[in-house]
């Protein structure tokens, strides 16, 4: 499901029209990456927590070359799923 496909779902499910439900979801989506940039979890009960885990500096390969690399640490975000969308899943 692409974000078009969403934004009709999420039309079908609530009655709006299709322009107010891409405002939702694009403010979701930015309030989200917001709070993500500024260090924040964010958690919706019942379907998951997004958090910012941080990686490790490591040495990597160049898979071209098989030259030896240093890979920087870095943030990322992650997703863990919820009680009720793991059960959904399964």
């Amino acid at each position: 499901m692409n974000k078009q496909e969403l934004v009709e779902e999420v039309s079908t499910e609530t009655g709006l029209t299709k322009a107010a439900s891409g405002r939702v979801v694009s403010g979701i989506t930015d309030a989200i990456t917001d709070a993500l940039a500024r260090g924040e979890r964010v958690t919706l009960v019942g379907f998951g927590t997004f958090r910012v885990a941080s990686r490790k500096a490591r040495a990597g390969r160049n898979p071209q070359t098989g030259q030896t690399i240093q890979i920087p640490a870095k943030k990322v975000p992650r997703f863990k799923p919820g009680k009720n969308l793991r059960k959904k899943v399964k």
